[in-house]
């Protein structure tokens, strides 16, 4: 059978992009290499942050917008229960990145907010203790969506919608043809119009033009037991972005597995092959590096960590993503290098790509996410 789209990867990307597609009428194959909601990626881990003021640019504002838009029209098709709001932190040094970013973000586009002491943030939110001299943007629609239950309700709904998804099928190859794109899997061949590519930390062994600009990372979550669990269920304890000590920390009320989660962003910067990473090994190291914040800001957060993951960021060389046809096969939309920020975004990127494949155009501004920004071989 031949098929307009083959999207590779059903992950939080690809199960987005499968979704989009297929519900506008298109003839469409997911192909992935584990199984539905796996935790072999980028892609799980019970709660990830969605927040609308975005510290890194505030480029991302309306697309966020959009995404929350998605997310809940989603619920609503779908009957599930994806997007949770708690409120959403960003807190540092006054001068910091998180806080000024945030900040900046919430004025130009007239983002509700408050901008809190860390004895207001603690007297709010009891869970809270930072240091004194610390600022908190404090910003109501933020929250966390549940990304296995994200994945699933794509794939589902694609489905519903007519896309064939194959599961633990890896693709071995694609090539260019007269009339669009052939791949190769560990189980057979399979002819499109066009190809899209959201394979996560895999994408640079199936594209090695953006193999050079492409790090897979390590990255360790740990789930610590806390004292007081009210002041930290979703009802007190907004997500969390926190500047502290030169590290980026982010982290989440209870929910979905006993336990404060939390994670620092690039973690002991380890680039790994995503083929030979140990995902069941925590370090001493890594619980050392993650406990030092716990007793610092958090009074109620205990020294056992309940449970530990690993999973992988894929970053950039300036941490934006990659949406756009690739330079020389014009057939292949990417869909990749959300340097570990982006699932928050997959509602929306699937709409993008989605408007890529059948228009060749999206309403959406996406020129910070351009291929053409690298120099490739």
């Amino acid at each position: 059978m031949s098929y307009d789209v083959i999207v590779v990867g059903a992950g939080g990307m690809g199960s987005a992009v499968a979704y989009q597609l297929a519900r506008r009428g298109a003839r469409v194959l997911a192909l992935e290499r584990f199984g539905i909601a796996h935790d072999q990626g980028s892609s799980h881990g019970f709660t990830r942050i969605i927040r609308l003021a975005y510290f890194e640019h505030p480029s991302y504002v309306p697309l966020l917008a959009r995404a929350y838009e998605l997310w809940e029209e989603l619920e609503r098709s779908s009957g599930e229960s994806l997007l949770h709001i708690t409120g959403s932190i960003d807190a540092g040094l006054p001068d910091s990145r998180t806080v000024t970013g945030s900040l900046h973000s919430c004025q130009v586009h007239a983002l509700p907010h408050d901008v809190l002491t860390s004895g207001e943030l603690s007297r709010r939110f009891p869970g809270y203790r930072l240091p004194g001299e610390y600022m908190a943007v404090l910003q109501p629609r933020g929250g966390f969506l549940v990304p296995e239950r994200c994945i699933s309700t794509h794939v589902a709904m694609a489905t519903r919608h007519g896309a064939d998804v194959r599961t633990e099928e890896a693709l071995l190859g694609w090539e260019a043809t007269a009339h669009g794109v052939a791949v190769t899997t560990s189980r057979g061949r399979y002819e499109a119009g066009q190809l899209v590519i959201a394979a996560g930390s895999w994408t640079g062994a199936l594209v090695p033009a953006l193999a050079p600009i492409l790090s897979p990372e390590r990255q360790v979550l740990a789930w610590f037991d806390v004292a007081d669990r009210a002041l930290h269920s979703p009802e007190r304890f907004p997500v969390f972005n926190l500047d502290l000590g030169g590290e980026h920390w982010y982290g989440f009320p209870e929910f979905g597995t006993p336990g404060f989660k939390i994670g620092c962003y690039h973690h002991l910067r380890e680039v790994v092959d995503p083929d030979r990473l140990d995902r069941s090994a925590v370090t001493a190291h890594d619980m050392s590096l993650l406990h030092s914040v716990v007793g610092r800001c958090f009074p109620a957060v205990g020294s056992e960590a309940l449970l530990t993951k690993t999973c992988l960021f894929t970053n950039t060389p300036d941490e934006h993503f990659i949406l756009d046809r690739l330079p020389g096969a014009p057939q292949v939309v990417i869909a990749h290098a959300c340097s570990g920020h982006g699932f928050k975004f997959c509602s929306v990127v699937g709409e993008i790509v989605a408007d890529l494949v059948l228009h060749d155009r999206t309403r959406h501004d996406i020129a910070l996410h351009r291929i053409s920004r690298f120099p490739l071989a």
